[in-house]
């Protein structure tokens, strides 16, 4: 069995081969370019729809590499990953942000949180009215309530 590092090594070896972008290829299986990317980085799983796609859109992809993606992914991350730039920045925007964040979600919401499983995420670069590029980032999350703890409608405790 192939280590996960050598898998995204391969896959990244087809993708840079390709001369394809994420945007690209994202267009080419109808999802977002950050999901393209998570599943050339073994950070998501092919479903069996999109396989053919990815197919068409990679020729060069081994077929040991699309079963390896088919197959439910360990999702991690590097620790070390925060010691760069662009990754520090974006985390160092979401805790700037957070609070406030949090106050608008409770506020328009209620005592809950956004989904991180039922999530998209998509960049864009833009162009500013002065000329200058953007960088979009849209989170969209489906958002979860927070529940009070009954114990008439805890599931494991409901009398058979």
């Amino acid at each position: 069995m192939e280590n996960k590092g050598s898998v995204v090594s391969r896959l990244q070896a087809v993708k840079e081969s390709s001369g394809k972008t994420y945007t690209q290829i994202g267009c080419e299986l109808g999802i977002t370019n950050v999901y393209a990317a998570q599943l050339l980085r073994r950070q998501a799983q092919l479903k069996p729809q999109t396989a053919e796609l990815m197919r068409s859109a990679l020729p060069q992809l081994p077929e040991d590499l699309v079963q390896e993606m088919m197959k439910p992914p360990m999702r991690s991350y590097d620790p070390n990953l925060i010691q760069d730039p662009a990754i520090y920045r974006f985390n160092e925007a979401v805790m700037h942000f957070g609070e406030s964040i949090k106050d608008i979600i409770n506020e328009d919401f209620g005592d809950g949180i956004m989904s991180a499983i039922d999530f998209y995420c998509s960049i864009e670069k833009m162009k500013a009215p002065n000329g200058s590029d953007r960088v979009v980032i849209t989170f969209d999350g489906k958002y979860l309530p927070h529940v009070e703890q009954r114990v008439e409608q805890m599931v494991s405790r409901v009398s058979k």
